[in-house]
């Protein structure tokens, strides 16, 4: 079988670019013909190794250098870099004939229904209905009735990009509910990148929470609730590990409140799974999530997980008080209650890391690619039984 994706680019570190990679290595190591087509990547090779198997395809249209340019100009430049995107996907797709394209529901899904290479159409979302629509955000210049209005007239174009597609994939079942209007809608979640034979053991008093200094990812919030950990457990340890534009802001608040000996924002390290093992809570503090990968990369290594019930994905992936605890999205009070639950109670936090790390087994490369594989023969068996 031959499948394509249309994505924008692999040169970032982010959670799509990782778990895009994973998912086209495995499918290529059991004998699909995979084609990646990208056309934001400005010439940088992929971040993640991606197997020789895979056969990649540089359209060069760079829809991230209209960005220097005032609004109105960068809306005329799309629009033209679209009409660009429309002419080069198609004449690829017309050269690879692939049996499947997959939409990333990046600039492409504005255009992948009217390809006319013959193949089966199909699109999946990364990140929450709330947060899908790619396209920059009006100006906050704009008077707020007017954005809200482009705003959801570009989530009603998408929709019907979506509505045309043979099947649309989410990662979660809260999303899935968010798109009361899409009737061929599947929920497949994100592969776990890891799944290391040693895990914690949940002894070492260290707390553990990753991803990009951005304030999506709620550590302004996370080290609030320190504060009121660390009055009751002063030889705890919290570390934070990402990158990010908000590493100079964290740092001012934790040094405000006079927590930089017991709350660390360390940088990005390659090897994450190493901290992961060393500690034994994992936080999450998102405001929210397309799926919160890296909540079951923390199981994986053995780790209960205490995070705010936040859109999308910690409610999917997380079994309340098996293994780990679900907290009321914002509530910095409940965060700090949940964690100090898990710090007073040895047995309990070993038990549920036993129990995470058995929850993370189901998220496999394995397991999840036989999900894709059979939709896939779903979708050719449907396609030659209406010939």
């Amino acid at each position: 079988m031959k499948i394509a994706y249309c994505y924008s680019g692999l040169h970032m570190t982010g959670g799509i670019e990782r778990v895009l990679t994973l998912k086209v290595n495995y499918l290529s190591s059991i004998g699909y013909e995979i084609h990646i087509i990208l056309y934001d990547n400005e010439g940088k090779e992929p971040v993640f190794p991606l197997s020789k198997a895979v056969h990649v395809h540089q359209l060069n249209i760079n829809f991230g250098a209209s960005y220097r340019y005032p609004f109105l100009k960068r809306l005329w430049l799309n629009y033209q870099k679209t009409n660009l995107l429309r002419k080069k996907l198609n004449d690829c797709l017309c050269r690879i004939r692939p049996d499947i394209t997959i939409s990333t529901l990046r600039q492409e899904i504005k255009i992948i229904n009217k390809m006319t290479d013959g193949s089966i159409k199909i699109g999946e979302a990364h990140v929450d209905k709330k947060h899908i629509w790619t396209l920059e955000n009006p100006p906050s210049w704009l008077p707020v009735f007017i954005r809200s209005s482009i705003s959801n007239y570009r989530i009603h174009l998408l929709i019907k990009e979506i509505q045309q597609l043979s099947k649309f994939i989410v990662l979660t079942h809260e999303d899935a509910e968010s798109y009361p209007e899409i009737s061929n809608i599947t929920v497949i979640p994100n592969p776990v990148s890891f799944i290391p034979q040693k895990v914690s053991n949940c002894t070492n008093k260290q707390i553990i929470a990753v991803g990009r200094y951005h304030l999506q990812k709620g550590f302004d919030r996370l080290i609030t609730v320190w504060q009121q950990v660390h009055s009751k457990h002063s030889d705890w340890l919290l570390r934070i590990y990402g990158e990010g534009s908000l590493r100079d802001k964290l740092t001012a608040q934790v040094v405000e409140l006079n927590l930089q000996d017991n709350c660390l924002l360390e940088h990005a390290v390659p090897d994450i799974a190493t901290k992961l093992q060393e500690s034994s809570i994992f936080v999450l503090s998102s405001r929210f999530e397309g799926f919160g990968m890296v909540i079951v990369e923390a199981m994986a290594c053995g780790l209960p997980v205490v995070s705010y019930a936040c859109q999308c994905g910690p409610r999917d992936i997380i079994s309340e008080g098996i293994d780990g605890l679900l907290v009321k999205e914002g509530d910095i009070s409940g965060l700090a209650a949940g964690i100090n639950q898990l710090i007073e109670n040895d047995e309990l936090r070993q038990k549920m890391g036993k129990q995470a790390r058995k929850k993370a087994e189901q998220y496999t490369i394995e397991k999840i690619g036989k999900k894709w594989i059979n939709l896939f023969e779903s979708l050719i068996e449907s396609k030659n039984s209406n010939r």
